[in-house]
């Protein structure tokens, strides 16, 4: 197994260690690849997670048999929905064991079925290190996502230990007279491992890494998409572009990206992953009332971006507007809406032919639409500095978002693990450049924050990570304070401290009369960390906002993690954005 993950490039295995996989942790490590151990199995999904979301691999987590498995299938569907690619290895119930009253044994398979895309079972050591080969490349093939190998214990731990838990002696020739009962234990052992070298391993053929995936757009039936894509394109005269994460999904293919929307020269509105694309400040980028917008284009490029609730199903796009979809998915590609041109492939190699098609092209002038976008973008920027100077103590999220904002470095990594205050946050904050925001995706987990940030700082050790977080998310996973400074991973986490489930209890009480469940106390976030090896910071005066960040700054520079307890007012900006 270590084997195969140095050859595929893993640098680090995300665990919580358990005795169903015990072997690989130690076998990994003693071949270089570092452990990391967090306190929840699911910050090791997530972590892993955020890993194949920086790198372009498929990161790796490992968890034990039973409970470490159900407690990483929130993070697993997690990965499934954001069509993002990682190999979860799990430990099970020794073989002849199985269905036999094992500790933790349960049905994985019918359990995990719905949420990977792959499953297999490992039966004998020898088929150990082909499977984990096909793990990685299921992982990456078609629509990328989350794959599952099970690791019965008794492949895993050396052969004395395994006849000792049969209740066997040391391995002897095959000999008549022997109890029917241990004939059959020793034929089964010797098929599990190969112990007289009968059966030997066979060759598997190497596939052609989906990293180089097909995107070929130049000739045959592709290319029709792409001609008929550049007429709408080319004639239109309010044309808009929304890019999603699968735009930013390769990060070998970023580059050509921005290209291709540089050269398409279209309005731009980023979400998801991709947002940073094209940097803090861009001709083509636009950050608000993208629903306005849409409902005025004449054509709507949906890259990466399906019509789900997000876009209120396809009804936030004009009925009249053409659409060119390209999605990873089949099923994304038309979801809700048929599409005028409908693409399944890759976002980078569509947008690259699309833009080459349109080189020598006289489109329409477009110079008032680009006009009108701008000043609606200049229209809720006031709005957003004039609702910042309301009074709302003790501090107003807005301002608090806006200084995080400025402190940012350039190679900053943004986290977000919440619901209101990080909603401000994606519309104040503005990620420095490309694969510089992770958020969920489309399952709106919260939870994602700590793992995010381990994964993501281990890829970039020289980028500042910043976990926003809401305190309600921040419950999920502030233990892992611990696993941050264990293993001397300096990350800022600030906990917009609002004391309320915000986003719901808005609503809620607006709606229904009532804010049962919502109510938190202003809880001391910052001693929390003190406790598991961290640093905390209070802040609850807005005079101190810039003095509290640069602290933190200094503080994460020296590998240690620091959380900022930050006490926020409650604020009316995001009235109404429950989504159902």
């Amino acid at each position: 197994m270590a084997r195969t993950l140095a050859r595929r490039g893993v640098s680090f295995l995300f665990t919580l260690c358990g005795g169903h996989i015990s072997p690989i942790l130690v076998g990994v490590q003693r071949a270089g690849i570092r452990v990391i151990d967090v306190r929840d199995e699911a910050t090791a999904v997530f972590a892993a997670d955020a890993v194949s979301r920086i790198t372009g691999r498929p990161g790796v987590a490992a968890v034990t048999a039973g409970p470490g498995l159900t407690n990483s299938i929130t993070a697993l569907k997690n990965a499934q929905l954001a069509q993002s690619p990682l190999v979860l290895l799990g430990g099970a119930t020794a073989t002849l064991l199985k269905g036999r009253g094992a500790l933790q044994d349960i049905d994985q398979q019918a359990l995990l079925r719905p949420h990977v895309k792959w499953f297999r079972t490992a039966r004998r050591v020898r088929d150990v290190e082909p499977l984990l080969e096909e793990a990685f490349e299921a992982a990456q093939r078609s629509v990328p996502g989350p794959v599952f190998l099970e690791l019965p214990v008794d492949l895993l731990y050396p052969e004395p230990v395994v006849r000792s838990l049969y209740g066997l002696g040391p391995a002897q020739p095959a000999a008549g007279g022997q109890p029917a009962d241990v004939a059959r234990l020793e034929r089964h052992l010797e098929r599990l491992f190969d112990v007289h070298g009968r059966q030997k391993t066979a060759a598997r053929p190497q596939r052609r890494s989906v990293g180089a995936a097909r995107d070929s757009w130049q000739s045959g039936p592709a290319a029709r998409y792409v001609q008929r894509a550049a007429k709408l394109i080319g004639a239109a005269e309010r044309p808009l572009l929304l890019a999603g994460s699968a735009g930013a999904s390769q990060p070998a293919k970023i580059a050509g990206v921005v290209q291709a929307l540089e050269a398409l020269q279209l309005p731009s509105y980023l979400s998801g992953m991709a947002r940073g694309l094209l940097g803090r400040e861009h001709p083509l980028l636009f950050r608000h009332r993208r629903r306005e917008a849409m409902r005025e284009a004449d054509v709507v490029i949906l890259a990466g971006v399906p019509c789900d609730f997000r876009l209120d199903y396809g009804r936030s796009i004009a009925r009249e507007a053409a659409v060119i979809s390209i999605q990873a998915s089949a099923a994304d590609v038309a979801r809700n809406r048929k599409p005028t041109v409908g693409v399944r492939g890759g976002v980078a190699g569509f947008l690259a032919a699309l833009a080459r098609a349109l080189r020598n092209a006289r489109p329409p002038d477009r110079s008032a639409w680009f006009d009108a976008l701008r000043a609606r973008d200049a229209d809720r920027e006031r709005e957003i500095e004039a609702l910042a100077r309301e009074v709302s103590p003790p501090i107003h999220p807005i301002l608090l978002c806006r200084a995080i904002d400025a402190a940012l470095d350039d190679d900053s990594i943004l986290v977000a693990d919440g619901g209101d205050f990080v909603a401000t946050a994606s519309y104040v904050t503005r990620p420095r450049g490309p694969l510089s925001w992770l958020d969920p995706g489309p399952f709106g987990t919260l939870g994602v924050g700590a793992g995010f940030a381990l994964g993501a700082k281990l890829c970039r050790p020289g980028a500042e990570v910043w976990l926003i977080y809401g305190d309600g998310s921040a419950g999920f996973s502030i233990m892992e304070m611990d696993t941050l400074a264990r293993h001397g991973v300096g990350v800022i986490a600030v906990v917009g401290n609002d004391a309320a489930w915000m986003q719901i209890a808005r609503d809620q009480t607006a709606i229904l009369g009532d804010d049962v469940g919502t109510v938190l106390a202003r809880s001391d976030y910052h001693a929390v960390a003190q406790a598991w090896g961290g640093r905390g910071l209070l802040l609850d005066d807005p005079a101190r906002m810039r003095s509290v960040l640069h602290e933190a700054k200094m503080i994460a520079r020296s590998g240690v993690p620091v959380v900022i307890n930050a006490h926020l007012g409650r604020s009316e900006f995001r009235k109404g954005s429950v989504s159902l």
